[in-house]
């Protein structure tokens, strides 16, 4: 049984168990994001601004930019805490919510759709895949 990355303290607050390496990866994710938000021309901007629903807010500006501000503090506050041992709710929220961010944006950027799709898709992009479907697993146990 493989060790568990993210760990629920007495106290309340959420060990991180990575190490470096699980710490770079961790930081290329969310260096991902941080670019998709200021980089018009990122491969995951189209994804990364969509709506959720898009019969319910695609033409609502408000929606799209309440959606955004979201983001932008999630990643910016999952950014701050990379190297902290220990999260608080709030912060493994963020951290949470960014690599969900990137999954979906992944998944999008390379045409993965459906299960044939992804399972005829790049051995290293399905790795990436693999690695923050593991994290989300574990982090949302957690929460």
């Amino acid at each position: 049984m493989a060790a568990k990355l993210f760990v629920r303290k007495r106290d309340g607050r959420i060990e991180v168990r990575l190490n470096e390496a699980g710490r770079a990866a961790v930081r290329e994710i969310f260096g991902h994001v941080v670019a998709a938000e200021r980089d018009p021309d990122h491969e995951w901007r189209t994804s990364l601004n969509a709506p959720i629903t898009p019969s319910r807010d695609d033409d609502d500006p408000l929606a799209t930019l309440a959606r955004q501000s979201e983001i932008a503090t999630n990643v910016e506050l999952a950014v701050m805490t990379l190297n902290e041992s220990q999260l608080n709710e709030n912060e493994a929220w963020a951290w949470l919510a960014t690599i969900q961010i990137a999954l979906r944006s992944t998944a999008l950027a390379h045409g993965f759709l459906d299960d044939d799709t992804l399972a005829a898709g790049d051995a290293d992009v399905l790795n990436e895949i693999h690695l923050m479907q593991q994290l989300l697993f574990d982090l949302a146990a957690c929460l």
